[in-house]
């Protein structure tokens, strides 16, 4: 399913406005190509790595377009961890389950030419370890003590997309550790996936619960479906070509570690003309094998920039 966005400004999040005034609204300049990511898995949720350039169509705003460049085949992993350090973390044990996360997360970063930057938030962001190819320098940091403050999830997770933007790895992603409440961010979820999107750095969440509220789980008391924040955090996930996990269990962290790292090293990327007009332009990426699963981002902007206040 094509999900649009609505047409996404780029601002800078809520904690670089302290004055309380309202930030210039900019639109993000023309482009003259637009690179993606996709990454393509089964009906059983494997992942597939034998397609070629043939095998892909790209649907821009309705219209099919011509794959310029294509590259497909493992790669070096450049990977931003951000930690919710919020004080609803202290809740069930989450903060520890999401201390094992980041461990269980690193030690799967092992190829050459692998790097990790760990950020934490809860109302303001902080980069704890910039990207950094020497992992035990993330393994290291202790993540002791006691969850505090309200939680800008939305805003962190735009202002830390960007970082990962920057990285010359072609296999680049961000992984947000949370429990998924957010109080106090400014911008909403599609602001944010829109500005992740636009950018292609696919957002993978880890959301960490208690097994009582772990939908599916044998202990859960939640009904499948029934968490509202948890869907929406799955959209914001699926329109930037990323994906969400739950876990309440050492082994659930495990999986899903696995599951993202094994996805991310493994990524088809696809350069195409976009669109001239101005305007924030919906895609669609899938392949002509229709039992194939594409996740890539869901649009991307185009046209000259103009700024609003």
């Amino acid at each position: 399913m094509l999900v649009i966005v609505p047409p996404i400004v780029d601002a800078e999040p809520a904690l670089a406005t302290a004055s309380g005034q309202q930030p210039t609204v900019t639109f993000r300049a023309g482009v003259e190509a637009v690179s993606l990511a996709a990454a393509v898995r089964d009906r059983r949720g494997r992942v597939v790595r034998d397609l070629r350039k043939s095998d892909f169509e790209v649907i821009d705003s309705g219209t099919a377009r011509s794959i310029r460049d294509f590259y497909s085949g493992e790669a070096a992993i450049s990977l931003a961890l951000l930690l919710d350090i919020s004080g609803s973390m202290a809740v069930g044990g989450n903060m520890d389950r999401a201390r094992h996360a980041v461990h269980a997360v690193t030690d799967l970063l092992s190829r050459a030419g692998d790097e990790a930057a760990l950020f934490t938030f809860d109302a303001r962001l902080e980069e704890v370890v910039a990207f950094t190819t020497d992992l035990d320098r993330v393994r290291r940091v202790s993540l002791e003590g006691r969850p505090w403050g309200l939680t800008s999830l939305y805003d962190a997770v735009a202002h830390a997309a960007r970082a990962v933007a920057e990285r010359a790895n072609r296999h680049r992603a961000l992984l947000v550790i949370t429990d998924g409440v957010d109080t106090a961010s400014r911008l909403t979820a599609p602001e944010v996936s829109g500005i992740a999107a636009s950018i292609d750095v696919p957002v993978y969440l880890l959301v960490v619960v208690t097994p009582l509220d772990h939908p599916g789980d044998r202990l859960s008391v939640v009904a499948d479906g029934a968490s509202t924040s948890a869907a929406t955090l799955a959209d914001l996930a699926r329109w930037t070509g990323g994906d969400l996990r739950m876990a309440s269990t050492p082994v659930h962290i495990a999986e899903g570690a696995r599951d993202v790292l094994g996805e991310l090293r493994y990524q088809y990327l696809i350069t195409f003309e976009p669109d001239p007009r101005p305007g924030w332009h919906p895609l669609e990426v899938r392949t002509r094998n229709r039992d194939l699963i594409v996740h890539a981002r869901g649009g991307y902007m185009s046209g000259q920039a103009r700024a609003a206040n």
